[in-house]
């Protein structure tokens, strides 16, 4: 079982990630923009976050790039889970510390 953090801005999002994961056994943390994702990630040790890129607050990219400088996140799978699909955002966001593209 894993501490997974989901950020979406979306709520019918993040309850269907909860929905899949919850039964298998995860527990998941939900957080509604780049901001409250990153002020529950301090509080709290997760070994996976799964981010949309398009939020209000602070984007996905901006909270990536705040996780990696912590050290507690520095190995921790980030996944970005967007309808964004443009190569460059992409190749920005795996500089930025993504770990995997979920489109």
């Amino acid at each position: 079982m894993a501490n997974i953090l989901i950020v979406d801005d979306s709520p019918s999002v993040r309850q269907m990630i909860k929905l899949v994961l919850g039964p298998a056994g995860h527990n998941v943390v939900e957080a509604g923009d780049g901001a409250e994702g990153l002020a529950k990630a301090k509080a709290q040790s997760f070994e996976l976050v799964i981010t949309d890129l398009n939020m209000p607050v602070m984007n996905g990219m901006q909270m990536i790039k705040a996780l990696r400088a912590l050290p507690a996140f520095m190995g921790t799978p980030i996944v970005f889970l967007t309808t964004e699909s443009d190569d460059a955002v992409k190749q920005e966001a795996k500089a930025a510390g993504a770990t995997g593209w979920i489109t």
